[in-house]
């Protein structure tokens, strides 16, 4: 896929963006002591759309802390969007590229054909549109 060089500029923004926000780095794992035992056992990854992904079975707590985060991804997506001239799905986009490429080993993440994947010390399979 050919991506126009509006396009790559909002890339190129949207990663500076989500890379000061903390979405595209486990920093959100230091807020929630949840989340950080959820991603370090393996119930959640990162998705290519740019949320987090709940891998096998959701308890209520977990798709608590899930909605949360994704809630919070939403808002700052949405603002940050709108502020570049991108549309939503543009920028989610960017910010799964970006939270799949810094999975580090033995994370989860969201394979391009949706199957979820166990990051090794090899590069993550990312979606060809991705920066």
């Amino acid at each position: 896929m050919i991506i126009d060089s509006k396009y790559r500029k909002v890339l190129g923004t949207a990663a500076t963006a989500l890379l000061l926000a903390g979405l595209a780095t486990p920093v959100l794992a230091q807020r929630d002591p949840a989340y950080a035992a959820a991603r370090e056992a393996g119930q959640v990854g990162e998705r290519v759309n740019g949320y987090l992904g709940i891998v096998g079975n959701a308890t209520p707590e977990l798709q608590r802390v899930v909605d949360d985060i994704n809630n919070q991804r939403r808002q700052v997506y949405t603002q940050r969007a709108q502020a570049e001239g991108a549309t939503l799905e543009q920028y989610a986009l960017t910010a799964g590229c970006l939270a799949i490429a810094r999975t580090t080993p033995g994370e989860k993440y969201q394979a391009p054909d949706g199957t979820w994947q166990t990051r090794t010390a090899a590069a993550p399979v990312r979606d060809p549109r991705c920066p």
